[in-house]
């Protein structure tokens, strides 16, 4: 997949393509929808199929106090969408001039002139231009006049949920992991690194693993089911998210505890990735560490269980 990080980097020439701009936040069911169909038809028509995306989130720019925070931060979002078969995308930075342009302007320079598109696909709320001012309605207005087809996608919804960033973000900050990924089509995933100052040296041999600062989305504070993979092993693992009340105030961690731990190589840049799956309780403040290490063990055995029957489902389905 290539990775165009401004226009001036698309090659003259480039194209023909079958395009969809957005941001792609999460790349969820409903993206993903979109982006089988814009590879489909790239392959009918001998064209390339283009992702058109920004950097930073339109949102931190136009609205800098709501306080966004991603499903997924840039890199994760350039992996989940090479994922999915396209050749190419658009990471084009939101600048000032960027979300200065007119509906038109932004059509005619990018995706026509730029990337000579065939067809563009999009979602049915789908606004772009100054102010938001282009809606669907426009840019098929656009595409007759410049000879490209547009496609228009419903709102998908599943179970009653509407499959959008928003909705799956505020599952997650409300530690509803399970809902999320049923509408993600995986789990949520945090990608950082070990955070520093845990005595690990050429090996690690505590089962507990604390993540870096991490920036963007996290669960709600909470307890949950979760697998980790550090470097190339994935471990299943329970995860504790809060500020640790049994050890007072500021003390904020997301820490793993890996269940079928042995030692391993780990350095300050280790790519941890974790990968929630269930909640099973809240934060407890606990009247003595003893009585956190009881309520640790129960919280293993729960997720021993899930695991167990996770793995004898999936079992089932692959007929073993």
């Amino acid at each position: 997949m290539q990775v165009f990080r401004s226009l001036e980097e698309v090659p003259a020439g480039f194209g023909p393509s079958v395009v969809s701009v957005g941001n792609f936040d999460g790349v969820h069911r409903a993206h993903i929808r979109v982006l089988t169909e814009i590879v489909t038809r790239a392959r009918q028509r001998g064209a390339k199929a283009v992702v058109v995306t920004f950097e930073p989130h339109p949102t931190r720019i136009l609205r800098p106090d709501a306080g966004l925070k991603l499903l997924s931060p840039t890199a994760e979002k350039l992996r989940l969408l090479e994922q999915t078969g396209i050749d190419a995308v658009l990471l084009l930075p939101f600048t000032r001039d960027v979300s200065l342009m007119s509906p038109r302007d932004f059509v005619q320079q990018i995706v026509c002139d730029r990337l000579r598109a065939l067809e563009i696909h999009e979602g049915f709320n789908f606004r772009f231009g100054h102010k938001a001012a282009g809606d669907v309605d426009r840019l098929s207005e656009f595409g007759r006049e410049s000879g490209f087809e547009v496609v228009v996608y419903p709102e998908m919804r599943l179970r009653g949920e509407s499959v959008s960033s928003t909705r799956i973000r505020e599952l997650i900050r409300e530690g509803r992991v399970s809902r999320a990924r049923f509408l993600l089509a995986r789990p949520f995933t945090i990608v950082s690194n070990p955070g520093r100052g845990r005595g690990y040296g050429l090996k690690y041999t505590v089962p507990t693993i604390n993540l870096s600062r991490y920036e963007e989305l996290a669960p709600g504070d909470g307890v949950y089911v979760t697998q980790t993979r550090v470097g190339g092993e994935c471990f299943d693992s329970v995860t504790n998210i809060g500020n640790r009340p049994t050890f007072g105030a500021d003390s904020f961690a997301i820490e793993s505890h890996l269940l079928n731990f042995h030692p391993l190589e780990i350095t300050a840049d280790t790519r941890i990735e974790l990968s929630f799956y269930y909640r099973l309780r809240g934060e407890i403040k606990f009247a003595s560490v003893e009585a956190l290490r009881e309520q640790i063990g129960r919280d293993v055995k729960k997720s021993q269980q899930y695991f167990s029957l996770m793995k004898h489902s999936a079992g089932l389905r692959s007929g073993v």
